[in-house]
């Protein structure tokens, strides 16, 4: 594989560890407000980013691109509805996302 295959594959891990690690401050303001259902419903609609992206990091840094691509699905069908704009002033965020990853273990 690529390297900018490896640094997209990162980036993505550390993005679902930051979402999973998200969650809990962001229903803090539902449940001030006693909106336990929608707070424990965020819950459950984002509680497969954690345990994916511990999946996703534990194969790139085994090097095993077999699971690398059988994950990739199951992640990209979570967000199919999702549209960027070609506008989008982006960049390229994954860049080094490897040695990030690597440098968290």
């Amino acid at each position: 594989m690529t390297a900018e295959a490896r640094d997209l594959a990162a980036f993505i891990a550390l993005a679902l560890k930051a979402i999973s690690e998200g969650i809990d401050v962001s229903v803090a303001a539902w449940e001030k407000r006693d909106y336990w259902v929608k707070a424990d419903k965020f819950r459950m609609e984002w509680s497969w980013a954690g345990p994916i992206a511990e999946t996703l990091n534990e194969a790139l840094l085994k090097d095993d691109w077999g699971a690398v691509a059988a994950l990739i699905p199951k992640i990209a069908s979570r967000f199919g509805k999702v549209q960027v704009s070609n506008n989008h002033r982006l960049g390229k965020p994954w860049v080094g996302a490897f040695d990030q990853l690597k440098i968290g273990q």
